[in-house]
């Protein structure tokens, strides 16, 4: 869907008016059209600049956008990749000390990173209507009130194959498409945007969500063992560990289902504090529900009765269901059955989404990253709304594709081969392992972890689980800190908890930033 001409100005002018910070309107310079003709991407580096204003905790902010690409080289200096990036900076009065730069991206593997960039975190914002579907055009777009650029430049990138970012000539896309050759290209664009715009003395952080909290973890170990520490890591629905085992699979689901039940109503004796009620489950699911699983067929009868009548209680489905499936309860069978009753299913990347039961997630094609209603229900005005806003105001044209989720293309290509510090070659990553050894060489290292409950794609007891099998020095332990959020995925989607992670990134720049010598 396409927004109509004039939409998108007329919804910032509007919004902006009544947040008493209009964005600061004019006519971009012209992008250069080195693949005017082909839509190929080229070595060459391009980038278009425009000036904008917003406001934030009360302060106007003046800040340059740009948009452009960097070229990726190989060891040899040959050109191998183009990677587009949107860059928001703010100018420091002189004499002043380099202000921070952040690095954000999202994951898949296989999405852009407009998701990070328009949801919230970047200056402006796409309104969208969750925990419902937003519907069709015309859209809104704002500035942003959960914006971290008064704490810090932000650099949005988007990795090979999505957004504007792709291999160049006859290099192939596989040669990015892998835990080390994604981290590997992630480190080579971040070296060259610091060089190229003189950060090496800015204070630095990565802001990885999804499959980007993998790539952050790997990738700072790589960067700081090449001579760049960090600051911080901010990590928003986490997947660091990929080795818990099966039967770890089913236990850190327990909690979201457990949410998911909470948030639709279907407990006989529903708590009134959803985040007491989190507590009570996890200790089961890491306890009694753990074990239970651990026995395998030599479960005793009655044992086995106990732990299926409290595992119903907490995710609301019948017991016999549980018993026949020998208490392990698959990802999409549940959320078929918790609202078989209603004919409806619940959304993966967000349980308080829901579709009618015939949704795409019944059909042979399903992809996880599209046919979800919560996906569905932001994707357009994300797109419609980036696409618009790149090319209106921030000057930006290209005739390539602009590839929001190349999600089935570049998974089924991926090669998750990954050697943690000191261990093995697995093929199921631990990151957790690389950023341990990151924090055992740079101490003053901070990590920012968040999710929000319903988030069925990447449970948030599984992301608590990575970070508590980092087996961190008692010293080190205290510098890891985990907010979570009564909402989905992307966390930043529900407005009342964008404020509420700005106010913990807020604390979490600050707290960082204070260490500085």
């Amino acid at each position: 869907m396409r927004l109509k001409a004039g939409t998108l100005c007329a919804a910032l002018t509007l919004t902006t008016m009544l947040a008493g910070t209009p964005v600061q309107a004019q006519k971009p310079a012209e992008a250069p059209a080195a693949e005017a003709v082909t839509g190929r991407a080229t070595a060459e580096e391009k980038a278009v600049v425009t000036s904008h204003r917003t406001e934030l905790n009360g302060k106007t902010i003046n800040y340059k956008a740009t948009a452009g690409t960097l070229t990726i080289l190989s060891h040899e200096g040959d050109p191998k990749g183009s990677m587009f990036y949107v860059a928001y900076t703010v100018d420091q009065p002189k004499g002043a000390p380099p202000r921070p730069v952040t690095f954000l991206f999202n994951g898949g593997p296989g999405s852009a990173s407009h998701w990070l960039n328009i949801g919230g975190v970047g200056p402006v914002q796409a309104v969208t209507r969750a925990p419902e579907a937003t519907g069709p055009a015309p859209y809104v777009m704002r500035n942003s009130p959960g914006s971290i650029l008064d704490k810090s430049d932000l650099v949005f990138i988007d990795a090979v194959g999505t957004g504007y970012s792709r291999p160049i000539g006859d290099t192939p896309g596989t040669y990015f498409w892998g835990t080390e050759q994604d981290m590997d290209s992630f480190a080579r664009f971040i070296t060259r945007y610091v060089t190229v715009n003189e950060r090496w003395g800015s204070p630095k952080y990565l802001f990885g969500e999804s499959y980007g909290t993998t790539r952050a973890a790997g990738l700072v170990y790589r960067l700081q063992n090449q001579g760049m520490q960090f600051n911080g890591i901010i990590l928003l629905s986490l997947v660091v560990n990929g080795d818990g085992g099966e039967d770890n699979d089913f236990a850190v689901l327990v909690p979201t289902y457990a949410a998911t039940a909470w948030y639709h109503n279907r407990l006989q004796n529903r708590p009134a504090s959803l985040e007491a009620f989190m507590k009570e489950v996890r200790e089961f699911a890491r306890g009694p529900y753990t074990m239970a699983l651990g026995r395998g067929h030599g479960i005793d009868p009655a044992e086995k009765q106990a732990v299926a009548e409290q595992l119903s209680k907490y995710i609301g489905l019948p017991v016999d269901y549980l018993l026949s499936r020998n208490l392990r309860v698959e990802l999409e069978s549940y959320r078929r059955e918790l609202l078989r009753d209603d004919a409806k299913i619940t959304g993966r990347f967000d349980s308080r989404f829901t579709a009618p039961h015939a949704y795409g997630a019944m059909s042979g094609t399903f992809d996880p990253a599209t046919d979800d209603p919560a996906t569905a229900g932001v994707s357009s005005a994300y797109l419609s709304t980036y696409r618009d806003y790149l090319s209106r105001d921030l000057g930006y044209k290209s005739p390539m594709h602009f590839r929001s989720l190349n999600n089935m293309e570049i998974s089924g290509a991926w090669d998750y081969k990954h050697r943690a510090p000191g261990n093995r070659v697995r093929t199921s990553p631990n990151v957790a392992l690389d950023l341990a050894a990151a924090m055992r060489s740079n101490p003053q290292l901070k990590i920012l972890a968040m999710s929000g409950y319903y988030d069925m794609s990447t449970p948030f007891f599984s992301g608590e689980y990575g970070l508590d099998h980092m087996l961190l020095e008692p010293q080190l332990i205290p510098n890891v800190s985990y907010k979570l959020y009564e909402s989905g995925h992307m966390a930043f989607n529900d407005q009342r908890v964008l404020l509420k992670m700005k106010g913990d990134l807020d604390a979490f720049y600050d707290h960082t930033l204070s260490q500085r010598p």
